[in-house]
């Protein structure tokens, strides 16, 4: 009898290393209803029984570090949002994952349990634009692995889309405004 081998997606790298230069302040500590978007996205995480890596810049360390996650370090996050990816998959080995910018808070539930049953790089899509997050195969994780930093993703990776019905899918918390939309999506 040939042994299964479970190669389910248990790990997520949340990227919260951006400057948010537009946003005026560290969307890591953006705070809807008595939680930071970082809470809300680690609770959602944690339903799923995902093990988490936040990637984030020096500055926001500590407070990271108190909800009790694996907190790296991007030296230089000014190179691009690849090298963040790089940093958390270097920490978990290259492993299969999901990864989950902060600011990208408007997936649901049943799109996160859709993208872990993936076995292919998949990211959901509303409407035929593709959104976040992103789960990544063994092969991508390596190929981000080894290439330049700077490099964008999407010269890196061609997810298959799944369509999926959420209303925020592309919500990018970039600007005070968005932070009153994310309210409305979280009551």
């Amino acid at each position: 009898m040939k042994a299964v081998i479970n190669l389910q997606l248990k790990n997520a790298i949340i990227l919260a290393a951006g400057a948010s230069e537009r946003l005026g302040q560290p969307k890591a500590l953006v705070e809807i209803n008595g939680e930071t978007l970082t809470e809300i996205i680690i609770k959602r995480l944690k339903k799923h029984n995902l093990d988490i890596i936040i990637v984030t810049r020096s500055n926001l360390e500590q407070y990271l570090k108190s909800f009790g996650e694996k907190v790296v370090i991007n030296p230089k996050p000014e190179n691009g949002r690849t090298g963040s990816i790089q940093c958390g998959l270097r920490e978990i080995k290259g492993k299969r994952c999901i990864i989950v910018p902060i600011d990208r808070p408007g997936f649901s539930d049943q799109t996160l349990k859709r993208l872990i049953k993936s076995d292919i790089t998949t990211c959901p899509s509303k409407n035929g634009k593709g959104g976040h997050p992103v789960a990544l195969t063994k092969e991508d994780c390596d190929r981000i692995l080894s290439s330049q930093p700077s490099t964008p993703l999407r010269d890196l990776i061609n997810p298959s889309k799944i369509e999926v019905e959420d209303e925020y899918l592309h919500l990018n918390i970039d600007f005070p405004e968005d932070i009153t939309i994310l309210k409305n999506m979280i009551k």
